[in-house]
């Protein structure tokens, strides 16, 4: 199976929601993780959320029903991060 990764962006100025600001597998992905670790953003390994998030079109908002688990991944990073 590849590695698939998914970025995130929120500014709570301009959206609603976050939105897919990156998505992709293989190379693609591995290079998503390695810019987000450069830049020091925390990474969460969610295989699931990451499936269901990779169907969302890139610089979209992420839909209601995703809401609940993207609030979770935002409580987790807030937790380690306190940001």
């Amino acid at each position: 199976m590849k590695e698939k990764a998914v970025a995130l962006k929120y500014d709570k100025e301009k959206n609603q929601a976050p939105i897919v600001a990156a998505k992709g597998e293989g190379k693609t992905a591995q290079k998503i993780i390695q810019i987000a670790k450069e830049n020091g953003i925390t990474l969460k390994k969610d295989e699931d959320l990451v499936e269901l998030l990779s169907k969302v079109e890139l610089n979209k908002e992420v839909p209601p029903q995703m809401y609940k688990a993207i609030a979770e991944v935002f409580s987790f990073i807030y937790t380690l991060t306190n940001k």
